[in-house]
């Protein structure tokens, strides 16, 4: 069979590289992917932001299913479009990918379902919001309301930095457009864990879980980033507490979409903080996550396929899914100035001698291949992964093969899975 996959990012190597794998596929194409994507899949060139586009290049392929990776196509309403073609297509439609594309959507479903989560405010105005901030205490959370290439994040310590961040989300500083809605939350204390399952519109399945590295800084410093690592483990949430947040967060989520008739097909991301009071949820996602996705697929011994299949064909509880044991982690290269303004187009040196190190993959996130040398093409360069018995293993094996790798200004976090090495696993009951 061929599939095609929507993106060109670190996400959608391990999709390419992970389908690939399947006995079943014969071909994988990838729209637009990237420098690294086409070595294991056939890139074609496609705007991600214009759904007439994005159709143009599903109707010439024609493939036999089509699994959607960034959240922008799934806003545009990509799957929509598709199921009304009746072409196979693994994703949420526009409406249950709410979810994701609006906080404050997602907040308010949360409340009418019962699922935790903390308290918030919906400000549809600069005035609302710093009203609403009053009843909220310090520090607390500031987020965009829609889409934010995970950016959207404030956490603002005093009054003065929240008012700023409400001010720059409105006025379009921070993020380039103006918000029409601004979310104002408690904040959370915890340790926080990434829980995605796979859902055919009435069961939820849970990958193995994975916790993100979100700062750009070492000890969890500096601004948000789309993620500067992730790592996986066997231990870092036990069978009790997996088995509560199954029932009472992602199944009672599926569940809820189902009930409001915006059924949920495709994979929910659900971001918890293990907080003292139990696993609070801190945002939903409608897509598979990046960069966990590249920690948690090395791990997955079953075929991927087969579960994506299973999900469109509304069949996912005759699945089974088989996971390699021990742990795994994702390391990412930034370019120098990121989350903010950075260069591109600087050579990347080493690419050969890192994926010489056993177990290790490199994942391409923002890469091109020019005159047959690959260069910086986004924020985020790479993604070095490797899987092991132990995380100590897996973490070795990755930060062997980083050092093997350079570009001009390369930033990457050297404590990625810090907490794990300190004793310290989010999701014990």
């Amino acid at each position: 069979m061929k599939v095609l996959v929507i993106g060109g990012g670190g996400r959608e190597h391990a999709l390419c590289w992970a389908i690939r794998r399947s006995a079943r596929v014969s071909e994988v194409v990838c729209a637009p992917g990237n420098g690294g994507i086409a070595s294991v899949a056939r890139c074609v060139a496609v705007d991600q932001k214009d759904l007439s586009d994005l159709l143009r290049v599903v109707e010439s392929e024609r493939p036999d299913l089509t699994v959607v990776g960034p959240e922008l196509p799934l806003a545009l309403g990509l799957v929509d479009a598709m199921m009304e073609r009746g072409l196979r297509v693994f994703g949420p439609t526009r409406e249950a990918a709410m979810l994701e594309t609006s906080k404050g959507y997602a907040k308010r479903f949360m409340q009418r379902h019962t699922i935790p989560t903390a308290a918030y405010a919906v400000c549809e105005s600069r005035q609302v919001a710093q009203e609403s901030l009053e009843m909220f205490h310090l520090p607390v959370v500031i987020k965009a309301d829609g889409l934010a290439g995970g950016k959207g994040v404030l956490i603002c310590e005093d009054k003065d930095a929240a008012e700023q961040a409400i001010a720059d989300l409105f006025s379009g500083q921070l993020l380039g457009s103006a918000e029409k809605n601004v979310v104002i939350e408690e904040h959370l204390t915890g340790e926080e864990l990434s829980l995605l399952v796979l859902s055919d519109g009435k069961h939820a399945v849970p990958l193995v879980p994975a916790q993100d590295h979100k700062r750009i800084g070492e000890g969890d410093t500096g601004p948000n980033t789309g993620g500067m690592g992730a790592y996986s483990t066997d231990t870092m949430l036990d069978a009790q507490m997996g088995e509560w947040i199954l029932h009472h967060i992602a199944q009672k989520a599926v569940d809820g979409m189902a009930a409001e008739e915006t059924p949920f097909v495709g994979v929910l991301y659900c971001g918890l903080m293990m907080t003292a009071k139990g696993p609070m949820v801190l945002e939903f996602n409608a897509r598979f996550g990046d960069p966990e996705t590249q920690a948690i697929l090395p791990r997955l011994e079953s075929d991927l396929v087969d579960a994506l299949e299973a999900c469109v064909e509304g069949r996912l509880s005759e699945t089974e899914f088989r996971w390699t044991p021990g742990a795994s982690a994702c390391v990412v290269a930034a370019s120098a100035g990121y989350p903010g303004t950075y260069e591109t187009g600087k050579l990347i040196a080493g690419l050969e001698e890192a994926a010489r190190v056993p177990g290790v993959e490199v994942f391409h996130a923002g890469t091109m291949l020019e005159g047959g040398q690959f260069r910086t093409n986004g924020g985020r360069v790479l993604g070095v992964t490797a899987a092991g018995d132990t995380l100590e293993e897996a973490l070795g094996s990755v930060y062997e093969a980083m050092g093997r790798i350079s570009f001009e200004g390369m930033v990457y976090r050297r404590d990625i899975g810090h907490r794990a090495l300190e004793g310290r696993a989010p999701g014990k009951s």
